[in-house]
């Protein structure tokens, strides 16, 4: 006795269990490739982050006198922009 002739359902699910590995295999290696293009981007912002880093620090130490008036001028306006939000949301509760 031979073997039985393949249906029609057997040939069908033979090409799409093909077409299922292709497709793994093909995502597979587009998450390899994604892996690497991202690996390169993150190494060239860790790069750029720490230029900036020594840019930021050579111009504080550069401008030392002016960098102090300048923090100084932030804290200010930071604290009055911290009363103005307070005496904004007192005065909603008190409503």
């Amino acid at each position: 006795m031979g073997r039985k002739p393949e249906g029609s359902a057997e040939k069908m699910f033979k090409k799409l269990g093909k077409k299922i590995d292709a497709l793994l295999i093909e995502l597979n290696e587009t998450k390899n490739q994604a892996k690497e293009e991202y690996a390169d981007n993150i190494e060239e912002l860790k790069r750029n982050g720490e230029t900036l880093k020594k840019g930021f620090h050579d111009l504080k130490e550069n401008h030392k006198d002016q960098w102090e008036e300048v923090e100084s001028s932030l804290k200010n306006a930071g604290e009055e922009l911290k009363n103005a939000f307070n005496a904004t949301f007192s005065k909603n509760k008190e409503s």
